[in-house]
């Protein structure tokens, strides 16, 4: 059908037709736009987890700023020198983090993961004071504190302050709480292991059963050590501090590591933060593990040593102090 002036009458509602058409389609994009920013997707936001006091967006800074990613990944973006970190919270919790950052050269003890859950942010974060507890709702912590507790690692120990120490918490926290689609893997139940690359277990044999975590207390472990130990402080004094998780961050001569060294330091002056020097003697030694923080050594951070004065009775403190003399 032509107009008067020969042009298609039917032109104006192809056009309208068109632009009802692009109409529709720019509605659906915004539409499904809107709806992809909308909380129902239940997407974690950095900015809202906060463990701490601290939120997850400067806990990624501190992430960065010591190139964890040189060596680990988060939802498979990184190095793989390490383990991938995405839900390392949810495995571990906040007491055993907060126990390994600060020494990430040694695995943390049971008894240092029992001093975190005293400390009210990671209680609070726990939901529990209790080691027993804290092991049912982090499994994963058992199988760490049995077969690693006390062991060195490959890791070096960072200069972590306690505030950094808390922000990248809160970004594991961050990271745990992602919607990954089922990151990381899980490995087959059923997967099969070629002859030779494995023990019995491969070859059809029996696998040894996996002990529980070791969960005692510093003390009962030392207790149960041979009768000679128990007469000898200084050897219970090294058994303790072992126990206790100190070597992770002390070594037993002058070599600086987390914290100070322990070799030559009884008996001698040590230099304070506010710039006085004292004598390490035994007031000083006692103070210094029940309240690290009223003495802090010169060179080194505040609030990096948690208290000990609950894990530690009068005869487990003298033996210590016998062997830090022994140093």
């Amino acid at each position: 059908m032509s107009c008067l002036n020969g042009t298609d009458c039917r032109e104006p509602a192809k056009r309208r037709a068109a632009l009802a058409v692009l109409g529709l389609m720019l509605a659906i994009f915004l539409l499904l736009s809107a709806w992809s920013f909308l909380p129902s997707r239940v997407q974690a936001i950095p900015d809202t987890i906060q463990y701490g006091g601290v939120d997850a967006v400067e806990g990624k800074r501190v992430f960065q700023a010591y190139n964890c990613m040189g060596c680990h990944t988060i939802v498979g973006n990184g190095a793989y020198f390490g383990p991938d970190l995405t839900r390392i919270y949810a495995d571990a919790g906040p007491a055993w983090l907060a126990a390994f950052l600060p020494s990430a050269g040694g695995w943390p003890t049971p008894a240092a993961v029992r001093v975190q859950l005293q400390n009210p942010a990671v209680r609070e974060d726990a939901g529990s004071a209790d080691l027993q507890d804290y092991l049912r709702h982090h499994p994963g912590v058992a199988e760490r504190l049995d077969q690693r507790g006390g062991r060195h690692t490959l890791m070096p120990n960072l200069p972590l302050d306690a505030h950094e120490v808390a922000a990248l918490i809160a970004f594991l926290k961050y990271t745990s709480s992602m919607h990954t689609e089922g990151w990381p893997p899980k490995p087959r139940e059923d997967r099969r292991i070629p002859a030779g690359l494995a023990g019995p277990a491969a070859a059809g044999g029996t696998a040894a059963p996996v002990a529980p975590a070791t969960t005692a207390s510093a003390p009962a472990a030392a207790a149960a050590a041979p009768d000679a130990q128990a007469q000898d402080p200084v050897a219970r004094g090294r058994q303790l501090v072992s126990d206790l998780g100190c070597v992770a961050c002390h070594a037993t001569d002058q070599k600086r590591t987390v914290g100070p060294g322990w070799g030559g330091l009884a008996g001698h002056a040590v230099e304070l933060a506010d710039g006085t020097t004292v004598t390490a003697d035994e007031a000083y030694l006692v103070r210094s593990i029940r309240q690290p923080d009223a003495q802090i050594v010169a060179g080194y951070p505040p609030h990096v040593m948690p208290s000990y004065d609950a894990l530690i009775d009068e005869a487990d403190m003298k033996a210590i102090v016998a062997f830090l003399r022994s140093l």
